[in-house]
């Protein structure tokens, strides 16, 4: 199955399209779409162009990503990788 992803131009928040062409913060409610269903949403989203940025198809399962990028759309989801810890240099040792 597939679902249509992108960003909210307003914050850059990841969202996916809905059933009804709306956008959502919660893949669970992606539209869960095959073959020309989700070639149709695609277009739907990059037509969108006052809400988001970059809609792309990806592959998703059981309302998670899933496929070979399942790991950069978890990342996508949930935040940068970088945390907010400092690092300790020779200086702050």
């Amino acid at each position: 199955m597939k679902a249509v992803t992108a960003n909210r131009l307003t914050d850059g928040r990841v969202v996916y399209l809905t059933a009804d062409r709306r956008w959502t913060a919660d893949i669970a409610g992606a539209a869960a779409l095959e073959g020309e269903a989700a070639d149709a949403a695609l277009e739907a989203g990059l037509r969108d162009v006052l809400t988001v940025v970059g809609p792309y198809l990806i592959d998703i399962e059981g309302g998670a990503p899933a496929g070979a990028k399942r790991v950069r759309e978890a990342i996508r989801l949930t935040g940068p990788t970088t945390g907010s810890t400092k690092v300790k240099t020779k200086e702050s040792a």
